[in-house]
């Protein structure tokens, strides 16, 4: 219940402003070496939540790096940065047991089924109803006829489910995504898409990694485009075009042509 005042409002004064949603994501100085190699040149980074954030570049422009290194399986060379207010370095396993995660190459353990893998995932995350969970997810992703068949045995498309599963069966708030839909028939790509959209008008957080631009523009609310490590670009589809590009697929190949340019110019 609101409280009235007796004072009355100045006439000049203006108006509040939105309330910016929290940051969940936040890179500041970020960035990775391996050797004399530069995976990550330094980057700032925020993720809002509530926001369907999309990295993208060619091959090896760095953006599974980007990922590593948030989720807490790589180290940075230089910077930091908080996930869901996590230290992904010196909080690793905490981070983990919050946020979903598809790796780039689909890994579920070749020993053991694909039903055994996602019962082994919520023993893991203490879910209840085990049984139930498991069921809804392998009939979802329409595996269940391939329930007892070694994790090893699975098409890359069908491992790819399981790990689609085991990133969301817990509901996290925060879901990280490398290239998921690579190994997808156009069917469950679509499919796969609508979950992902009815999560993010739920309150989750998507962070998607690709090259499948026009998935991502379907999908995206903000994006960053990097390559050769550096982020060339970064905001809504409206703040990095020019006129007269009409898709993602122009930005992109526009920023990453002037990239090359810049680099083979600074080499001369």
């Amino acid at each position: 219940m609101e409280l009235e005042s007796d004072e009355e409002p100045e006439p000049d004064s203006e108006p509040k402003s939105a309330v910016e949603p929290e940051p969940v994501v936040k890179a500041v100085g970020l960035a990775k070496r391996f050797g004399s190699f530069i995976a990550l040149h330094p980057l700032d980074v925020t993720v809002h939540s509530g926001e369907f954030f999309g990295v993208f570049g060619p091959n090896g422009a760095g953006k599974s790096t980007f990922i590593r290194l948030l989720t807490g399986q790589i180290p940075p060379s230089r910077g930091g940065a908080s996930v869901l207010g996590i230290d992904p370095v010196s909080d690793s396993r905490l981070l983990k047991a919050n946020i979903g995660i598809v790796p780039e190459s689909e890994s579920p353990p070749s020993f053991l089924t694909a039903h055994e893998f996602l019962t082994m995932v919520a023993r893991l995350r203490d879910l209840p109803e085990i049984d139930e969970i498991v069921g809804h997810w392998l009939d979802f992703f329409g595996i269940t006829d391939r329930a007892k068949t070694l994790c090893k045995d699975l098409s890359k498309g069908q491992r790819q489910k399981l790990m689609l599963s085991a990133a969301l069966m817990h509901q996290p708030r925060l879901l990280f995504l490398d290239e998921p839909f690579v190994n997808l028939d156009p069917l469950y790509q679509r499919k796969s898409r609508e979950l992902l959209v009815d999560y993010v008008a739920a309150g989750g957080t998507i962070f998607l990694c690709s090259h499948i631009l026009e998935i991502a523009e379907r999908l995206c609310t903000r994006f960053a485009v990097i390559d050769e490590g550096r982020v060339l670009a970064h905001g809504t589809f409206e703040e990095i075009r020019n006129t007269g590009e009409w898709t993602l697929e122009d930005v992109f190949i526009r920023l990453v042509s002037e990239s090359g340019k810049d680099v083979q110019e600074g080499d001369e």
